[in-house]
């Protein structure tokens, strides 16, 4: 029982440095602001509920538990609000320029 705690909960750390890794490589990746954010604000909420849960399974039923609940909890509320108001921001800011989709596509050559 023992090695299968220890193995979902490795494997739960390495799928979430994974995400954040992902959401990393997505920040140098993507062309702007707004593509950057949603893959930094997806990747990172999802990589540190992984993280989370693979600590949590090696620390087994204490307060430590508990505590990392609290602190994922903390994150999945503040994650999604804070993204949003960077985006809300970025959008009534004048010198930022409109999202991509936004944009018309630039003309084709004959």
């Amino acid at each position: 029982m023992a090695a299968l705690l220890d193995l979902l909960s490795w494997l739960s750390l390495l799928a979430g440095v994974a995400f954040a890794a992902i959401g990393g490589v997505g920040l140098l990746r993507m062309p702007d602001f707004y593509t950057r954010l949603h893959a930094a604000s997806i990747t990172d909420t999802l990589g540190a509920g992984l993280i989370v849960l693979g600590l949590a399974l090696q620390s087994g039923w204490t307060l430590v538990t508990v505590k990392l609940f609290l602190i994922l909890a903390f994150l999945w509320f503040t994650g999604p609000i804070a993204t949003h108001a960077l985006a809300r921001a970025a959008l009534a800011d004048p010198g930022q320029p409109d999202p991509l989709l936004h944009r018309e596509p630039p003309p084709s050559k004959p």
